[in-house]
Formats: C-alpha cells, structure tokens, sequence
C-alpha cells in the first residue's frame, strides 16, 4: 500500500509535457507532392506545408493533389500573401479544399516577402502599410465569408456588398467552422502585428531587434509571446504556435534537448527543414522528431 501511494504521489507531482504536431514543408509540384505527402502520413508526420510565392506551383493546386492520396495528415500553406490575392478568392478555394480533404486545411497567411521576386511584377502592392492593411482586411473578410451569410464590408482596400446577392449562389461553407483555422506571422515585439495575430488561430513568430532588423526567435521570445496571447485573446477556439528548424541526423536524445525549450515555451508545431532535393524523401521516410 505504502508503495503504490508513494507511486500515486510521484505521477501526479510529475510535470505534464505539452504535446506537439510535426510537420513538413517546401516547395513542390503537384505530383511530387502527392507522392511526399502520402508518404509523409504513412511515416506517421502531422502536417504538410506548401510555401506560396508571386509566381511558383501554386500551393491550393498543389494541396489539392495532396489532398487525393491522404485521409489523416493536415494539409496547410506556409504561407499565402494575402496581398497577391483577392479574400473572395481564396475563400473559395480554399473551401473546397477543406470540403475536399474532409476538413484537414490550415491557412498560413502573411504580408508576403517583396525580395522574392515581387520586382518583376511592378502592378503589385509593395509598400509595407497598405500590405498590413490589405492582409488585416483579408482576415476579416475570409472569417466572414467561412460563415456563408450575408454581410457588407467597406475597407480600405477591399468592399463587399454580400446582402445584394442571395445566399443561394454561395459556394458550400468549410467542413472546420467557424472557420478554417488562420495562422498569421506576428513579429515581437511589434504590437500591430501581434495585434493582428490576435484575431487568429495560430502565431507563426518572428522578431525583431531595437533598429527595426529581423533577428533570431529563441525559446524565450515564445514564452513572452504566448504570456502576451494569452492574456489578451479573446476568442476561445484553439491556438498553436508555429516554429521551425532541422533534427535530421541527431539521435534521441539530441532531438530532446533541442525540442524541449520550444514545447515548454509554449510552441504547439515544429515544421522541419527538410534539406537538399536528394535528401528530402531519406527525411520524410524516418519520420518526425520524438522528443519524450
């Protein structure tokens, strides 16, 4: 009896360690894609990711394809400019992609990267403002649309005047309500931005120094970022918190001592760096991380 008390005493004093999803992310074509995300859900990996730039494979195709060969595996873009597309569009494509992979989406939205070849489309929106802008009215106007009821919106960028069109010319709603769950990236401690990550359902971090430049996220910065979410997100769906990095080649308990900082800050996904072209598949094969 002493024994099992003692046993009973040391089980529940034992600290409880968050869970963590795994997942994986580049840039594919459709088929290669399909072909890594199967495999990725049969090696037991939590998600894949597709990055979107202004001109590349577009990820919604790409997910798409991915979304015929899996049943488990969440399916995510890491991460859409909102400013290179119309809310309504998206909205509708990205519904039916929900619809189609049994409500398996997650929807990465950001400002988008200019340097990444935004130079050689000059009609495009550069300047950083009107891109927050254009950004915070597309996740107003995604979560309005996701709902499927009618509703006017006068932004600065964007106008809808849904309460001219009846409602039974509205594509099907997402499978996941109220909505396909956002992730935005927020930059600490830029409170606009964080902010803005308020209004969704996942923080994809960044950081930046006293002189405006980009800087490394450390276990530290999540902790203050989740403390700062916490208390001050109102709505009451789920919230992750997004980081990233590599663990190919380390053993068990290397794996632990890199992963550990992030899952006790707070961190809910690490989405692996996945290396070289001829090593991605060698990768995706060992499965993801363990950190227990």
């Amino acid at each position: 009896m002493a024994i099992a008390i003692i046993l009973l005493i040391i089980f529940h004093s034992r600290k409880e360690m968050p869970s963590m999803k795994f997942g994986i992310y580049a840039g594919y074509d459709a088929r290669n894609a399909a072909n890594l995300a199967q495999l990725a859900e049969e090696a037991g990996w939590d998600g894949f990711f597709m990055g979107d730039a202004i001109w590349c494979a577009d990820p919604i195709v790409v997910l798409t394809a991915a979304a015929m060969v899996t049943s488990r595996i969440r399916l995510g873009t890491y991460i859409i400019p909102m400013p290179l597309r119309r809310p309504w569009k998206v909205a509708s494509e990205t519904t039916a992609l929900d619809n189609l992979s049994g409500g398996r989406l997650i929807l990465g939205l950001g400002m988008g990267a200019v340097w990444m070849g935004w130079q050689g489309f000059p009609d495009e929106v550069t300047e950083t403002r009107a891109r927050a802008e254009m950004l915070d009215e597309g996740i107003d106007i995604l979560t309005l649309l996701y709902r499927r009821k009618q509703f006017d919106y006068d932004g600065k960028h964007y106008h809808l005047k849904l309460t001219l069109v009846d409602e039974v010319h509205y594509p099907p709603p997402p499978v996941q309500q109220p909505r396909i769950p956002l992730w935005v990236v927020g930059v600490w401690p830029r409170m606009k931005s964080m902010k803005r990550v308020l209004k969704c359902d996942g923080l994809i971090p960044a950081k930046m120094d006293r002189e405006g430049k980009f800087v490394e996220v450390l276990p530290a910065d999540i902790h203050e970022m989740k403390a700062y979410v916490d208390a001050n997100r109102t709505l009451t769906t789920p919230f992750d918190i997004v980081v990233e990095g590599k663990t190919a080649g380390l053993d068990r308990a290397q794996m632990r001592d890199k992963l550990h900082p992030w899952v006790e800050a707070g961190a809910t996904w690490w989405m692996e760096s996945l290396g070289e072209e001829d090593q991605i598949r060698t990768r995706i094969q060992q499965g993801p991380p363990r950190y227990e």
